[in-house]
């Protein structure tokens, strides 16, 4: 039997160019269009993508609803409410010395083919999310699923090619020969979510053509916890939001600062909380995931002996299932402390104070996110002030990416370029300067 040869990349970024370049990608009304055929997609298919999912990483029905496909649909309702006016044209003021009929503003322009490499942890969000910001902005797009979530990679893959403009939207699977192929090409924009390491080979590939980068990347994001704080609404709030997605989440909390006194406090009711989401034992509970693969999960494992164990600590490397982990006595330079967790791992540094806390984070990378959990204002000031970070949360971990009007993204190590909402547009959009002069 004959098989259709798979078309190259080189030939599909053509293809895709030669689409842009006839206008056809420009008009609102083809962008409204995808946008819709996007939503259309999600809300027919949600439970396809909610099964590959649970297949790929344990998701449960209501997680995969919540934080990727609802997800995407809310960022396409409040695109499609904004649009016409983040694209409108602003006026600027013009100097004397060009005479009084003279008119200046400025406009977006899309920038072209945007290539858009998707992360395996949340595989559906993070590919469709900057694919809608693209769209919307008028580009062409070559979307990359992740190969290590490959079920969501094969629904998308189908689902896409199904719903939207294949002259202007192509899906390529594959892996590191696949994505080696296409870095090898010239595109307007590259938006790639993952880890610093590939991030360094992505922008090394983008240098060769001048093509403009957003790197999404992580991180190790600190949360404070303050003496002042309530530690029952503290500990379930950290809990859900290192827990959800078995703590592979790139604006999970990855460690809690906090003096002595207040950690001892703090375990017990971090017990507390893990048991009332996933009960005595979450090896059972169906709202818990597991991790992506067998290498992650020793990776893991590897770091359950950086502390004493407060919560879980248990392990089944056949069901690739690591247990909601507290450790305590964690030292600075524990392994657990070298890098990014990415997993369901949450240790706790002890300091003296809040002047400690802060030169902790600053002597490390710049986070992705930095939680804070106090009630004193000249605390939140003061962390606002002399730290930085992607995006700053008080009291909550994780929502801020939830707010459409907020810009997304990282900072040094953790990442350039954001988007969500109108930040995608400037991201995927040139603003162009225009001047005009009347012939007279």
């Amino acid at each position: 039997m004959n098989h259709p040869t798979p078309e190259q990349p080189a030939d599909v970024v053509a293809r895709l160019r030669a689409t842009f370049r006839s206008g056809r990608t420009k008009p609102v009304e083809w962008r409204t269009a995808q946008l819709g055929r996007l939503r259309e997609m999600l809300t027919s298919h949600g439970d396809d993508l909610a099964a590959a999912l649970h297949a790929d990483l344990g998701k449960s029905s209501t997680e995969a609803f919540r934080t990727e496909i609802n997800f995407v649909v809310r960022e396409i309702d409040h695109t499609l409410d904004h649009l016409d006016e983040w694209l409108r044209p602003e006026s600027a003021p013009v100097p004397a010395h060009l005479g009084g009929d003279a008119t200046a503003w400025t406009q977006y322009d899309p920038l072209g083919v945007v290539l858009v490499i998707a992360p395996w942890n949340y595989p559906a969000q993070l590919l469709l999310a900057p694919l809608l910001g693209a769209l919307a902005a008028g580009n062409a797009v070559v979307a990359k699923p992740s190969e290590l979530a490959p079920a969501t990679s094969t629904v998308l893959a189908r689902l896409l090619r199904q719903y939207l403009d294949t002259d202007a939207v192509a899906v390529v699977e594959g892996g590191i020969p696949e994505t080696t192929a296409l870095l090898a090409e010239r595109f307007d924009h590259i938006f790639y979510t993952g880890n610093g390491t590939v991030g360094r080979i992505v922008m090394t590939a983008a240098a060769r053509h001048l093509t403009p980068v957003a790197l999404e990347l992580g991180g190790k994001s600190p949360a404070f916890v303050d003496r002042d704080a309530d530690l029952s609404v503290v500990a379930g709030r950290l809990a859900r939001g290192k827990f959800s997605n078995a703590g592979q989440t790139c604006v999970a909390p990855d460690y809690v600062l906090t003096d002595p006194e207040t950690a001892r406090a703090l375990e017990p009711a971090l017990l507390k909380a893990v048991e009332t989401l996933y009960g005595s034992d979450p090896a059972s509970s169906a709202e818990y995931g597991r991790i992506v693969n067998e290498r992650h999960f020793d990776r893991l494992s590897g770091l359950l002996d950086s502390g004493r164990v407060v919560v879980g600590g248990d392990r089944d490397r056949a069901t690739k299932y690591i247990a909601p982990t507290v450790l305590a006595d964690v030292a600075p330079e524990a392994p657990v402390m070298r890098e990014e967790i990415f997993g369901p791992i949450l240790p706790i540094v002890t300091v003296p104070g809040l002047d400690e806390a802060i030169a902790f984070i600053n002597d490390r990378d710049k986070p992705l996110a930095l939680y804070v959990f106090s009630e004193s204002d000249t605390t939140r000031q003061r962390i606002a002030d002399e730290t930085s970070s992607g995006g700053l949360g008080f009291g909550l971990p994780l929502a801020h990416l939830t707010v459409s009007d907020l810009p997304f993204g990282g900072v040094g190590e953790s990442g350039m370029g954001n988007y969500h909402g109108r930040y995608s547009i400037e991201t995927f959009s040139h603003r162009k300067a225009v001047l005009a002069k009347p012939l007279r």
